[in-house]
């Protein structure tokens, strides 16, 4: 996982987790980053501090628990990744997971030939990509450590 510091359109600075610089260009490419203040999708990077750990924080053997933020984590970040995991949650409890089906439900959806609900899942950037150029709201997700293990 990688954390970048960007900046929209509009001037609002916001932080997004990622899980590599290759993800972050292709969800940038395909207009899938928003603002999370505004909406914009005109987002870019900008410069930041790195993060440089100074020690094990961690002793060997010691089991850290699921719903901490990773080891290593900048200072601040854990705010991040408690929300980030929170709104994951939430949307676990409110919202149907169409799984690899998402862009086809969120078509449906759209042009009125299902009722509306609230769903998630997953779709490929190019999926991804269509919903946008067809006016269809979607926001990416991204996964957090957790989700590898």
């Amino acid at each position: 996982m990688i954390r970048f510091a960007l900046k929209c359109g509009e001037g609002h600075d916001f932080d997004a987790w990622f899980s590599s610089g290759d993800s972050f260009d292709e969800q940038s490419e395909a207009k899938a980053i928003r603002c999370p203040e505004c909406g914009s999708a005109e987002v870019s990077k900008v410069p930041m501090a790195p993060a440089v750990l100074r020690g094990r924080k961690t002793p060997v053997g010691r089991d850290i628990p699921s719903d901490s933020p990773p080891h290593g984590t900048p200072e601040g970040a854990g705010q991040t990744y408690a929300f980030l995991k929170g709104l994951r949650e939430h949307l676990k409890s409110n919202a149907d997971d169409v799984g690899d089906k998402f862009a086809e439900e969120a078509r449906k959806m759209h042009y009125g030939e299902t009722e509306e609900r609230n769903i998630y899942g997953e779709a490929t950037m190019d999926e991804a990509k269509a919903l946008h150029d067809e006016g269809i709201p979607a926001l990416p997700l991204p996964k957090l450590p957790g989700d590898h293990n």
